[in-house]
């Protein structure tokens, strides 16, 4: 069935949420406490595991092209299903719609050649992972304008230098998307896009990060190009357009880790209303406090504007627009949204809550970062207020021209 224009309203896409409810509370909250899974992300061996589980179930890559084996579901529709995912932060990992390979698998989708979708995307696609190396230690991050990583055409290949960081799930990843700038020649200082396999000469990987979130295989890395060598097919698009080209990415990927990250937060959630109705003190239950009543009141009302939010995004990329702005928006009412739920539902089980009796303990460690990466949210608070005044700007020369 050809399910790529179905919304989330639609009976096929709601019985595989529910699939994916059930198989996530069956079959992946009892990895929660697999020694596999540690500090630095779960092991690969148990990766796998969970990917064979979700295929089985039919519900292995819900956002993979068809073509590739996966469901070819659109945003609209991936939304409900990555939420449901998210409920264990195991899920998502098991579906394969983590990032980096969710964020990287739509934009091979939308960018590579019919070659590289061969090489790369059939790959990544069948259960590999990737990373996507732009992020650098004094520089490219939130502003990607300061890139230092440089590509030098040498008459045959493309020469890579330069040092990433934070680089997610380097570790046993199948290939990379570095983000370099042209050095020299008539696209000099163009940043550029280009793929390789993470066995390559010259990728080292230098140093893993100790970081305080644990979700993502191959933890965070610091990794330095030396030298590196690719051919011109290795390019990524169109030299000179890498900019253009994080945007196709990181637009939709903003807000697929929103879809996943609520997940946790409704986890959280119903962890604190179980416990607010069980737990007695002063004469009743906790939920009858009004203090924290008002919590978990506030908690759904987060919930359901985040849900909104998303599934406005989701409808104008399922049409086609860059929906650049509105993703911002997005990311930062979820994330800080989603922080407001954990840090509430951990508030409301007190000194239980600060254990690993709980769920909540892991998840407000994991959903912290979410408030700093794909931007932290004064950032995309800056852009937004900076087009608006520009937005007013042109208004008003407009009304006088008139």
């Amino acid at each position: 069935m050809q399910l790529e224009n179905m919304s989330a309203d639609d009976g096929a896409i709601g019985a595989i949420v529910g699939r994916t409810r059930s198989f996530i509370r069956e079959k992946i909250l009892p990895y929660e406490t697999d020694a596999r899974w540690g500090d630095h992300g779960p092991t690969d061996d148990l990766r796998r595991e969970l990917n064979g589980l979700a295929r089985d179930a039919g519900l292995f890559g819900p956002h993979i092209p068809i073509e590739f084996g996966g469901l070819g579901l659109n945003a609209g529709a991936c939304a409900a299903i990555f939420e449901a995912a998210g409920y264990s932060i195991l899920g998502p990992v098991a579906l394969h719609c983590a990032a980096p390979d969710e964020g990287n698998c739509h934009l091979l989708d939308v960018v590579a050649t019919p070659s590289q979708r061969e090489d790369y995307l059939r790959h990544l696609a069948g259960g590999e992972r990737s990373c996507f190396c732009m992020t650098e230690p004094d520089g490219a991050g939130a502003d990607p304008s300061m890139l230092k990583t440089t590509a030098r055409f040498d008459g045959e290949y493309y020469v890579i230098d330069g040092i990433k960081w934070l680089i997610t799930g380097a570790e046993g990843a199948a290939f990379a998307i570095v983000m370099a700038r042209i050095e020299g020649g008539p696209a000099d200082g163009g940043a550029t896009m280009f793929l390789t396999p993470m066995s390559a000469p010259g990728i080292i990987l230098e140093r893993r990060m100790e970081t305080m979130d644990s979700s993502f295989a191959g933890s965070h890395w610091v990794v330095r190009f030396e030298g590196l060598r690719v051919k011109p097919d290795a390019v990524l698009g169109e030299i000179g357009e890498g900019f253009r080209y994080a945007q196709i990415r990181l637009a939709p990927a903003r807000l697929t880790h929103c879809m996943r990250w609520l997940g946790a937060a409704q986890r959280a959630h119903d962890t604190a209303l179980t416990y607010a109705t069980r737990r007695v003190t002063f004469g009743k239950t906790l939920g009858q406090h009004e203090g924290v009543g008002f919590m978990l009141a506030d908690n759904e009302m987060d919930l359901h504007v985040s849900r909104l939010t998303i599934a406005d995004t989701a409808r104008l990329l399922d049409r086609g627009e860059q929906a650049g702005t509105e993703s911002s928006m997005a990311k930062v009412i979820c994330s800080e949204a989603i922080w407001r739920i954990v840090d509430r539902s951990m508030q409301i089980l007190g000194g239980v809550g600060l254990s690993r009796e709980q769920p909540i303990e892991r998840i407000f460690r994991e959903v912290r970062g979410f408030r700093i990466y794909d931007g932290p949210s004064e950032v995309h608070r800056w852009s937004i207020a900076r087009k608006a005044l520009k937005r007013e700007n042109e208004n008003a020369k407009a009304a006088v021209s008139a």
